[in-house]
């Protein structure tokens, strides 16, 4: 059942076709509107706000392409996905480059169907959530108080306001994306798309098909077209995280699309005009990476045009106990309990803690404090025995960085009970690199 009652509008002559998505998108909760031609569409559109249309490409008098452009014109919010039992590279390219996010050839199975639908509906919830989040916690979707924010958010003023390429820096889990889309909702491409790609992610062999799209038929697995990351943003904001993550290779195709502002499709001999703002995010140092001859220098000054640097959690003592209260009330809402209190001792922990995983990490927390809490008040004798030892002082300041490292992913892993699922999200890195770290820490 999807939980925003999404608008569909479905256009297609035919009543049989109608009728068959009628009963697939009602089954699934949606509002679903029906047209038989595009001056219907586009009638109704008029009245109720769409957050997916679903159009037929050929039609009598005007197509669906007229449709796509039509909606482009006025609403760049709404989503698009073509079908057509005329499938051709010509077609697939012309709906892609008009603007519809998802190209479907008839006949297809459920599958198809639901898992193209599902890929736009991601979309379309990432930004409500988004949308909703800068309402819930101010102007910013970023709760902070503390002297090292006021940079941060002189920056993201400045960002909103100036089109160019910005660089966010700052450890794992502190708060590099809510950034970005504070830029970007500020900003004149605020009702354009806001698209985030997690570099690190995505295997090194997909990622140029995941961020430039391909044909049908263009490599093995290619079912269908597909529009990538930049064509989906399109108007708006590219987010690429861990952008130190890429290959070289990979580093050239992106600076040569940022010079030309064109993207070539997997498998297409034709280039699209792509007008996109790019913001990368790192929490690697992006300078030695380029010494070391790992990251593109030309690539790095073209990104680096605004830094944002955005401070740890360990810097932040203010916005420690502001965060706690605020995720403290969110989770407690989302179990239906009563918000218990924090004790005035486990706030001076927290204050004193290192907090590695920045604020991921003190969230993660605080949402274990709520379900296993059956007292009104946290005290210290609720925390995990990394952080009730007061392991992160009582070490000392003589560690090297690789071994605060690995005696945090120890902690963790005891923490999580060996749950290396749970670890690797509360470390803000993937399995495989965590398994990778764990067997470095064995081999010491």
């Amino acid at each position: 059942m999807s939980q925003y009652k999404e608008n569909i509008l479905v256009v297609d002559d035919s009543a049989d076709m109608l009728e068959l998505l009628d009963r697939k998108l009602k089954g699934k909760g949606f509002r679903v509107h029906l047209a038989n031609s595009v001056e219907s569409a586009i009638k109704t559109m008029e009245t109720t706000k769409m957050d997916l249309v679903i159009t037929d490409y050929k039609m009598p008098r005007l197509s669906g392409l007229d449709l796509i452009k039509h909606l482009r014109d006025r609403n760049k919010e709404t989503k698009i996905i073509m079908i057509t039992g005329y499938p051709t590279v010509e077609s697939a390219v012309e709906a892609v480059k008009s603007g519809a996010e998802e190209y479907l050839t008839k006949p297809f199975t459920d599958e198809e169907f639901f898992n193209c639908l599902n890929r736009v509906m991601e979309q379309i919830r990432t930004r409500k959530m988004a949308s909703k989040n800068m309402q819930d916690h101010g102007r910013y979707g970023i709760v902070a108080s503390s002297e090292a924010m006021v940079e941060v958010f002189h920056l993201i003023d400045k960002s909103a306001v100036n089109p160019v390429t910005v660089l966010v820096s700052g450890e794992s889990g502190t708060g590099k994306e809510l950034v970005a889309r504070a830029i970007h909702y500020h900003s004149a491409r605020a009702k354009a798309p806001f698209v985030p790609v997690n570099c690190g992610a995505i295997p090194e062999t997909l990622l140029e098909s995941e961020l430039f799209g391909y044909m049908k038929g263009a490599f093995t697995g290619a079912q269908e077209t597909r529009a990538g990351f930049f064509i989906t943003a399109d108007g708006g904001t590219l987010f690429l995280d861990e952008i130190g993550e890429t290959s070289v290779n990979m580093q050239v195709k992106l600076l040569r699309v940022m010079e030309d502002r064109k993207v070539m499709m997997v498998g297409s001999q034709q280039a699209r005009q792509v007008d996109v703002r790019l913001i990368a995010a790192t929490n690697k140092r992006l300078r030695e990476q380029v010494k070391q001859g790992r990251f593109r220098e030309d690539l790095y000054y073209r990104l680096n045009v605004i830094n944002i640097q955005i401070p740890p959690l360990r810097e932040r003592e203010d916005d420690v106990v502001l965060l706690s209260n605020h995720f403290l009330k969110k989770f407690a809402q989302n179990t239906g309990n009563p918000s218990p209190v924090i004790s005035p001792e486990v706030l001076q922990i927290f204050k004193q803690y290192e907090w590695p995983g920045n604020v991921r990490e003190l969230e993660n927390l605080i949402q274990r404090l709520v379900i296993v809490c059956d007292h009104d008040t946290i005290t210290p004798s609720d925390l995990p025995s990394f952080m009730k030892s007061g392991i992160s002082i009582s070490k000392g300041f003589e560690r090297t960085l690789d071994q605060v490292e690995q005696e945090y992913i120890i902690d963790v892993l005891n923490y999580t009970g060996g749950n290396k699922t749970k670890a690797a999200a509360i470390l803000g890195i993937d399995r495989k690199t965590l398994r990778r770290k764990i067997e470095g820490v064995l081999e010491e």
